[in-house]
């Protein structure tokens, strides 16, 4: 896995696939690793060049000071492509990773073919929440919030279902660094890119989980509504939609992907 520099932050990278196939790079979520892709790697490299990441902050990568701030990760994105000599990729991301995806839609049109959306948001319209996190993170630790933010991830009935997975995920949140994990807070406590959707040009798909109560159906239909030709889908999940409706979430991937 190569180490990019992206302006002195070393980000860590995968690139894994098909040679010569179809590019798609995709973005996590906040507090997690490249490895929450796992279940859908088997499908996608395939029949993709797949491209995954530890954004600044988390994972292998360096833990610059903040602040951090969603152009920032966008900039990481695109030195990432240009390290890659990769002009052009599909986008999917989940969470933090979609709102990075937002940004990206808006100000590099021409690197981004089709990007997907997943179970995120354009805007925070109260801080309080991550005011709140950061605070109890700065005081306890990453355990001081990880079963909160696992209920939030994974549905009560999965949790039950998967224990094994439910614990890895919550392994996986644990080992992020507390400096990287309060820096992407801060930039998600003024999160607003409303004015960036109508700005998107690229076919644009949203995915939603029907139980997700960080970014809910109606923050995904808002999206829709207002990045031009934008589909949306709806998942029977929480918030880690691609972790607890696997297959649903792979094809509806690949279908929008490889849909002309």
């Amino acid at each position: 896995m190569p180490m990019i520099d992206a302006d002195g932050c070393l980000l860590n990278v995968s690139v894994e696939g098909r040679d010569g196939g179809p590019t798609l790079m995709l973005s996590n979520s906040l507090g997690s690793t490249m490895q929450m892709w796992e279940p859908q790697m088997k499908a996608l490299t395939q029949m993709f060049r797949v491209i995954r990441y530890d954004r600044r902050g988390h994972g292998k990568s360096n833990v610059p000071p903040g602040p951090y701030s969603l152009e920032r990760f966008g900039r990481d994105v695109l030195a990432i492509l240009d390290d890659l000599n990769i002009a052009r990729t599909h986008w999917c991301g989940l969470s933090m990773g979609g709102m990075v995806g937002q940004w990206l839609g808006a100000n590099a049109p021409d690197r981004f073919g089709k990007i997907i959306l997943a179970n995120t948001t354009c805007h925070y319209p109260d801080p309080t929440r991550w005011h709140d996190r950061i605070k109890a993170v700065t005081q306890g630790g990453i355990a001081a919030v990880a079963d909160t933010v696992i209920a939030g991830w994974l549905t009560a009935d999965f949790r039950e279902r998967e224990p094994q997975i439910t614990a890895n995920m919550k392994a996986m949140m644990l080992t992020t660094p507390v400096e990287g994990y309060i820096a992407c807070c801060e930039a998600l406590s003024t999160l607003d890119q409303r004015e960036l959707l109508p700005k998107i040009k690229s076919p644009t798909l949203v995915i939603t989980g029907r139980h997700d109560i960080s970014t809910t159906v109606a923050d995904a239909e808002f999206m829709r509504s207002r990045i031009p030709g934008a589909s949306m889908t709806i998942l029977d999940a929480a918030h880690i939609s691609n972790v607890e409706q696997p297959h649903a979430f792979t094809d509806a991937v690949i279908g929008f992907l490889t849909q002309r």
